[in-house]
């Protein structure tokens, strides 16, 4: 093995440090979730039973191993960006969800035990309505 010091290695590759996630808006959260979604078209994702039905303080704490939100969660640059964790409440926050909307997507009232990856990212690209994605396209 060959050691270099590090200035070096500066002249032999571009080094650069690593800057600082910049703030992503809403819709480019939701977007790039759904594209996270989309990447594992088959991936049969786990449910959350009964939404609706929870009180509202327990709903915060839902989480089921390998749901929509997991694949979120796993994603680096959402949890520099302050994605705590992969349970309902955290979705939420972090996505500005109603609970309509994250119900759309997680519940199993609509979607049984599990859901596809692709179906997932269509329903996440859903909740972020027409208006900005009318603009998304022609910006």
């Amino acid at each position: 093995m060959k050691h270099h010091s590090i200035e070096q290695l500066q002249a032999l590759a571009d080094v650069q440090p690593l800057s600082p996630c910049l703030p992503m808006t809403r819709t480019e959260r939701l977007e790039r979730w759904a594209r996270l979604l989309k990447e594992q078209p088959d991936r049969r994702l786990g449910t959350l039973p009964g939404t609706e039905h929870t009180q509202a303080a327990e709903r915060l704490k839902m989480h089921v191993p390998g749901s929509p939100i997991t694949v979120a969660f796993e994603d680096p640059a959402f949890r520099v960006a302050g994605l705590g964790d992969d349970s309902y409440g955290e979705a939420k926050r972090f996505f500005g969800l109603s609970d309509w909307q994250l119900h759309n997507i997680v519940c199993h009232c609509h979607l049984g035990d599990s859901i596809r990856g692709a179906s997932a990212a269509r329903r996440v690209r859903a909740a972020i309505g027409l208006w900005p994605r009318i603009r998304a396209f022609f910006a």
